[in-house]
């Protein structure tokens, strides 16, 4: 089991001269692990570390967190290396709190869904397959077919695999052939997207109140997708999607769109955690094909 020591330390690559002379972990979410680190002459940073992993793990997340700060505030990169097989990402240090003003974050949100991708295609410029869950970015012309070639049928494969398929293939299919039937009334545009836009994922600057994103998983899909992910597990209230909607009003429909997108997360949940995760998505499969 990994443990921080001054070993692995005296590998981290500093913004300056100063050595490190405290640390102590912090909460870091459930796939790795984070530490606070302190200097010599009083200078702080996150450390984020992934055990016994794959070369550049957190390439991904420092390639998202530079095209989020495109439009939104996010913690700087400071570096990134292996000792051994243990990864590590070096971030700046935050003096943020959990609480703000969320009409603001809906705003920032919204900014982030105006970028869109450079070839005006759903994916990304490469897979994340190092992760619990792969993630398959393939271009695609049209985002019913990224979303439930890439996303959905992946994890129905990994839940078949894991004896955690629950649900009838007739139903599965009903499923989606309705997605498909919702998305005629639905423009869909390739928007640069958070990935995994939970309420642990976002801070406050604890001075100015600005929304800081975190942890992002990205790639350029439909904007609806992040928000479906803000309904599962609650953090986010009413002035969220006011502000949100100041600039980027909801289509209409976007309420049946949104269920796909909860049946996703409830689907990598039932992967990671098993448990009550299995029945939550059959149940919100059969609510969706109305039964």
């Amino acid at each position: 089991m990994f443990s921080l020591n001054e070993n692995f330390l005296q590998h981290i690559d500093l913004p300056t001269d100063s050595k490190i002379t405290r640390y102590h972990r912090v909460g870091g979410g459930d796939i790795n692990q984070a530490y606070s680190l302190e200097t010599e002459t009083g200078e702080h940073y996150f450390l984020k570390v992934q055990p016994n992993s794959v070369a550049a793990f957190f390439q991904h997340e420092a390639d998202g967190l530079k095209l989020l700060a495109q439009a939104v505030r996010v913690p700087r990169v400071l570096g990134m290396g292996q000792v051994k097989k243990d990864q590590w990402l070096l971030l700046e240090s935050l003096n943020a709190v959990n609480d703000g003003d969320q009409y603001a974050l809906g705003r920032a949100l919204a900014k982030v869904h105006a970028i869109t991708s450079p070839n005006q295609e759903f994916g990304f410029d490469r897979d994340f397959t190092a992760g619990k869950t792969a993630k398959i970015n393939h271009w695609q012309k049209d985002w019913y077919s990224f979303f439930v070639e890439q996303r959905l049928a992946v994890l129905r494969g990994l839940l078949l695999q894991e004896g955690k398929w629950v649900v009838s293939d007739a139903d599965y299919e009903q499923a989606v052939n309705k997605f498909k039937l919702l998305l005629t009334d639905h423009v869909s545009q390739p928007s640069l997207l958070h990935g995994d836009f939970w309420s642990g994922n976002f801070m406050f600057d604890a001075d100015s109140g600005e929304p800081i994103f975190i942890d992002p998983d990205v790639y350029y899909g439909d904007a609806e997708f992040d928000l479906g992910i803000t309904t599962v597990f609650g953090g986010f209230n009413r002035d969220f999607y006011a502000g949100y909607q100041s600039l980027r009003p909801f289509d209409a429909g976007i309420d049946q769109r949104l269920m796909f997108y909860q049946l996703y997360y409830l689907m990598v949940h039932a992967h990671l955690f098993a448990g009550s995760y299995i029945q939550a998505y059959a149940g919100k499969l059969s609510q969706i094909i109305g039964h």
